[in-house]
């Protein structure tokens, strides 16, 4: 579906933003792969790895909706993945975040609207499930913006969709290469927050692969949620360095000990697909199905249990250490 295509990725320069890039290049044949962020020390850096013909650079900020609608013009599909997403950064600066992870996700929407894009998918986080920090309530905003875009929509062709995954292995900023910083640099010991701590475990082409299957399953206004396997933060430092103690240093502000992709508080909205979950709107489309069950692959779900809840100390798949070493070994 993406061959001869125009994508759109914002955040572009991103860890997800260049795997998706280099995916679609590779194996998609697009007509065009428009790379919108704001650094252009990255993209110079991007277009001497990613330089077909058909790439483009623009330099834009989500907070300038003109420069977006200028963007946007002629584009099939759009994967906003730009965010401000590091948690302290946003508690310290909450306005600059507000005006990023929201108005950026408003600009997104009226700049699709207007040059009448076709599929959005805007990417989300664990952290916009109950949130407890600004970073997760800003994305829980952006996340209710898209879905009630597609009441917004009207007579136009453009419908919005969610894809909501936790932190994925290697990118900038988790764990992974953290810890691979400090064994580099001679340390005597993994700092571990808490020893009971989970996390669901992605792989950056599992979450593209998830996006781009995701854009011919939407009908618009799903939030789309992977299956995927928990680790034990223990387990990943005897994986990385099993030679080495730990140290436990406490939880840090904004933290939770377990991801949760979807809340018990949505269970009667959430979907059972064979390798998905979908959290369906809360509120009904007018001139429009609202009915999930089936979606645009012919895939079929069925309600979860009343309570169920998608958390990562729960999860019924947990990877070994072994496991852990070979996927480690790959990123």
């Amino acid at each position: 579906m993406f061959a001869d295509k125009s994508i759109l990725i914002t955040g572009g320069t991103g860890s997800f933003g260049k795997k998706f890039a280099r995916v679609l290049l590779e194996e998609h044949c697009p007509k065009k792969i428009i790379i919108f962020s704001r650094d252009e020390l990255k993209q110079f850096d991007l277009q001497q790895e990613l330089n077909a013909p058909c790439m483009r650079y623009f330099i834009g900020d989500v907070r300038d909706r003109e420069r977006l609608i200028q963007a946007m013009r002629g584009v099939d599909y759009v994967v906003h993945a730009a965010a401000l997403k590091q948690v302290p950064a946003a508690e310290y600066n909450p306005t600059e975040c507000i005006k990023t992870n929201i108005y950026g996700a408003e600009n997104i929407i009226h700049a699709a609207l207007y040059n009448e894009v076709s599929r959005v998918i805007a990417l989300s986080t664990d952290k916009a499930v109950n949130p407890i920090n600004l970073y997760g309530a800003t994305k829980l905003a952006s996340d209710k913006l898209f879905v009630a875009a597609n009441n917004f929509s009207g007579g136009l062709k453009t419908i919005f969709s969610v894809v909501r995954y936790g932190n994925v292995v290697g990118s900038r900023g988790s764990v992974v290469p953290f810890f691979r910083k400090l064994l580099a640099e001679g340390c005597d010991y993994l700092p571990i927050t808490d020893k009971r701590m989970t996390r669901f475990w992605i792989t950056l082409r599992q979450g593209v692969d998830f996006v781009l299957k995701s854009f011919a399953r939407m009908q618009g206004g799903e939030i789309f949620v992977p299956k995927i396997p928990s680790i034990r933060i223990t387990d990943l430092a005897q994986a990385m360095a099993p030679e080495l103690p730990t140290k436990i240093i406490g939880i840090r502000p904004g933290e939770k000990l377990h991801e949760i992709m979807c809340p018990s508080d949505d269970s009667h909205l959430t979907l059972e697909f064979a390798d998905h979950f979908v959290i369906r709107p809360t509120i009904t489309f007018s001139g429009r199905s609202n009915d999930f069950i089936c979606n645009k692959l012919g895939e079929k779900g069925k309600p979860v249990k009343q309570g169920f809840e998608y958390n990562s100390g729960t999860n019924n798949h947990f990877l070994s250490i072994g496991e852990i070493r070979a996927c480690n070994n790959h990123t």
